[in-house]
């Protein structure tokens, strides 16, 4: 296939551009601005302005979109103009994304869009698929907004995977990337009381996931990317310490929490998800990493 990736600096897109190249896909990386690529990789810019489409005339033969591009969630704390820079990065460059492909004449068969569990809002213990409702806390409002903007691309013929991703373990990066220093010193623990449901998934089976919703014809609409079984925020803070053999007891207390990092740090840290990948074990994926301790010793081994 012939595929476009937006966001392939990022955690997720970087190997997922990787593992589609080595694949054998065509593969064209939509940037903001003019930066390297992986070997093997062509790049165009994505429309800056309703209107702009010479960045995107010469894809007509693509076959899919895999769109990640946003500005970090979990970047500091939400002041009024970050938290318009969150939104705008999601739902208005989608819409325009979707704008310059149908002016350009482009007709991609398969448009998938990242989400975030966060979709759901603090849920508290009640486990939550993909048939819950939004929740109305500022991150759910982003999601839902950022789901519409992409359901757009059905008026391009393609169909719409809305990828609802949790927390991604991956080596380098991410939430781990955070941790591993302070757990590492020993002073790592529970963030908050632990009693928050951590919806995680291994970076091998979010890149498996995206690859299987992107080759299957039949999948469409939301998809939770979370491992079947989510754990407790001590449960994790446990089995990262015990994977690296460090302590895991030294708690970061819930209002330590909120005065560093304000309305970010309660919804991204404190709140949490019981989420299941209901949709996506139906559809037939199966998981690498389905247990955490034996995603993090994997990960963590490299």
């Amino acid at each position: 296939m012939h595929v476009a990736v937006s966001g392939a600096g990022g955690l997720i897109g970087g190997r997922l551009v990787r593992e589609l190249l080595a694949g054998g896909h065509e593969v064209t990386v939509l940037q903001r601005r003019e930066a390297a690529v992986p070997q093997g990789a062509g790049s165009t810019l994505l429309p800056r302005a309703d209107g702009d489409l010479a960045a995107l005339a010469g894809l007509g033969d693509l076959d899919a979109v895999v769109h990640l591009a946003g500005s970090p969630i979990a970047a500091g704390r939400w002041t009024a103009r970050r938290k318009l820079e969150i939104a705008q990065s999601r739902e208005d460059l989608t819409r325009r994304l979707i704008a310059a492909l149908k002016r350009a004449g482009v007709r991609p068969r398969a448009f998938l869009c990242a989400s975030a569990v966060g979709y759901y809002g603090p849920c508290g213990d009640e486990p939550v698929d993909e048939a819950q409702p939004p929740g109305d806390d500022f991150l759910a409002k982003v999601c839902v907004a950022w789901e519409e903007a992409a359901l757009g691309a059905a008026d391009l013929g393609a169909r719409v995977v809305r990828l609802r991703t949790g927390v991604v373990l991956a080596a380098a990066g991410g939430m781990l990337g955070r941790l591993r220093p302070f757990f590492r010193l020993g002073l790592g623990g529970p963030v908050g009381s632990g009693r928050q449901w951590l919806p995680w998934i291994s970076l091998d089976d979010e890149i498996g996931a995206i690859r299987m919703l992107l080759e299957e014809p039949d999948a469409e609409g939301a998809y939770n990317l979370t491992a079947p079984r989510p754990v407790r925020g001590r449960e994790f803070a446990r089995a990262l310490g015990e994977a690296m053999h460090r302590p895991s007891a030294l708690p970061l207390p819930g209002p330590l929490v909120r005065l560093a990092f304000g309305e970010m740090g309660e919804a991204v840290l404190l709140a949490g998800q019981r989420a299941m990948p209901r949709r996506l074990e139906a559809q037939g994926y199966r998981f690498r990493h389905p247990e955490l301790d034996v995603a993090l010793r994997s990960v963590l081994s490299r």
